[in-house]
């Protein structure tokens, strides 16, 4: 049992400030599935950005996909404008190795080339296993160790919170 306390909405008027210095002209917000997804498409609509925020799924470029497999609902990508030339902000929930961002960057680029991805994360937990760094995270946090995980939810009403186990 953790005595971990994080509050995820105050995090998240974090983020909020972080990624609305971090927009381009030319951005578009891409979610990592599932905690990123809802990030992004909050984010979307609190910035008040015309369309829909992609979202991106690590799935089908897993390299622990050998020992994993695939899940039943694997591909959950859905960019609903062109990737080629576009400024993406690429959200994520929690990064702790950098797996599944290099996953998701290797899915992103077969749709087309981006003129730039920038990584931004409610929460960074370290553990990097790949030279990976978000350019924001509302927070910083280290865990009891590789075996304990903290996981985004979100309510019926929207409003986050953090599942520490």
């Amino acid at each position: 049992m953790s005595t971990l306390h994080l509050d995820a909405e105050a995090l998240y008027a974090d983020l909020l400030r972080g990624v609305q210095r971090l927009l381009r002209p030319n951005s578009a917000l891409v979610g990592i599935w599932s905690g990123g997804a809802w990030l992004a498409e909050r984010l979307q609509k609190d910035l008040g950005l015309a369309g829909a925020p992609g979202v991106i799924s690590s799935a089908l470029h897993r390299d622990d996909f050998g020992s994993k497999g695939m899940s039943a609902a694997a591909d959950h990508t859905k960019l609903p404008f062109e990737v080629e030339g576009r400024d993406i902000l690429l959200i994520d929930d929690v990064l702790y190795t950098g797996r599944t961002t290099r996953a998701v960057i290797n899915e992103l680029f077969d749709f087309g080339r981006p003129a730039s991805v920038t990584l931004a994360v409610l929460v960074d937990r370290g553990g990097r296993e790949l030279p990976i760094e978000p350019v924001f995270s509302a927070a910083r946090v280290t865990l009891g160790g590789p075996d304990q995980k903290l996981r985004l939810a979100r309510a019926a009403d929207g409003r986050f919170s953090f599942d520490v186990k």
